[in-house]
């Protein structure tokens, strides 16, 4: 049997956890899970390597490039195919519902000014 996933800490919900462009496709949407979502912040948006954000997340490099590179291949064919975006779903505990801070750097201000990874 296998190993239960293990669940990838995240800091903050998106804003808006659907994206519809003017020419939509029609069709099922892409489905980008809330801890795809968070490698796609942490690495493209603030900047963290993919070790840093591991450490926040924690969980292995290895599974944040694993998890990174299906986040990006289905924002690509978001893009490309003009298809609606969903965020939703996935393994992941949100920090605050077990701290009032983390303690991994990131600031509770979500949708701030936030730098996850140490770099302000």
């Amino acid at each position: 049997m296998p190993r239960p996933p293990k669940k990838r800490f995240v800091c903050c919900m998106p804003q808006s956890s659907v994206f519809i462009p003017e020419d939509a496709a029609a069709g099922e949407p892409v489905v980008l899970t809330v801890d795809e979502y968070e490698t796609i912040r942490l690495i493209d948006l603030e900047g963290c390597t993919q070790k840093e954000a591991a450490e926040q997340m924690h969980v292995a490099r290895t599974t944040v490039q694993r998890v990174y590179n299906e986040a990006r291949r289905k924002t690509a064919d978001a893009l490309v195919n003009s298809k609606k975006l969903a965020i939703a779903g996935g393994d992941y505990i949100l920090c605050g519902q077990f701290h009032k801070r983390c303690g991994r750097g990131c600031k509770k201000s979500c949708h701030g000014n936030m730098r996850g990874c140490g770099k302000e």
